[in-house]
């Protein structure tokens, strides 16, 4: 499994930015597929999810009703549309792929395989 992220960026605060993620073939229909940050000193922090099977999404607390993760299969990418930015948003962003369980998809030791970071930076 390869991921490649890309589209991070500097915004204003209340601005918008999209991240995208190219994925190997067959990612989407065998693994969850989600967005993960980490700022200095903080630990990795689950930001959404999507189920292989269905297409269920699950977002953290702190993004919800603000980010849509977004799976497009013909074009092989993920997407995270990031409305409504706060500086706190600012962070490395991570995508990653694995077999996980619905009790377990925040937790980012139950990913396998993970994408290069892609900055984020949100000014006030």
């Amino acid at each position: 499994v390869q991921l490649q992220a890309s589209g991070g960026g500097a915004v204003q605060t209340g601005g918008s930015l999209r991240l995208s993620c190219a994925a190997s073939a067959h990612t989407f229909g065998q693994y969850t597929v989600g967005w993960f940050r980490q700022a200095p000193g903080k630990e990795r922090e689950f930001v959404a999810a999507i189920r292989a099977s269905g297409g269920t999404t699950y977002y953290g607390d702190a993004v919800k009703g603000r980010f849509t993760i977004i799976r497009d299969r013909a074009r092989g990418t993920l997407y995270l549309q990031m409305d409504s930015l706060k500086p706190e948003d600012t962070s490395v962003y991570y995508c990653a792929a694995g077999t996980v369980i619905t009790s377990t998809l925040r937790d980012p030791q139950r990913y396998g395989y993970w994408g290069q970071g892609t900055q984020v930076t949100v000014s006030s």
